[in-house]
């Protein structure tokens, strides 16, 4: 179990908001689990919004603003909505291991959506490039 586990939901989300959560707890996995609570209070679009704006303030807090990657935030945040609508589950510990793809084979369950490295192209890091392979419903 990892250690964003400590921490309930609202915590973790409001320590995140105000740019406290301490940077060893912000693995993939916990990125996963952002976007799942904000999803499930926010909605989809509000989600992306949300994240979008947190996560660049996070990484500026930390001095990692060139970090930030709009595609690859918002095509996670998507992937995540994607299984929740498919999911039997009302917490992110059992979301969690019922998809365990998001976590295991994140990269090549993005690359089945895209052609272009979103990792890697400095555009994608600036602006949300749509999927040009299969579209995130």
């Amino acid at each position: 179990m990892e250690k964003h586990f400590e921490l309930n939901d609202f915590t973790f989300e409001q320590q995140f908001a105000d740019c406290s959560l301490d940077s060893t707890l912000f693995s993939h996995e916990a990125h996963l689990r952002l976007a799942w609570i904000h999803i499930h209070q926010y909605g989809i679009d509000q989600a992306i919004e949300n994240i979008c704006k947190q996560i660049k303030s996070y990484a500026t807090s930390l001095g990692a603003h060139d970090k930030y990657n709009e595609t690859v935030t918002i095509a996670a945040i998507r992937a995540v909505y994607h299984f929740m609508l498919r999911s039997k589950t009302d917490n992110f510990r059992d979301f969690i291991i019922e998809n365990p793809r998001l976590k295991t084979s994140f990269k090549e369950l993005l690359f089945s959506h895209y052609s272009t490295n979103i990792f890697t192209s400095e555009r994608a890091k600036k602006e949300y490039l749509e999927p040009e392979l299969l579209p995130f419903d």
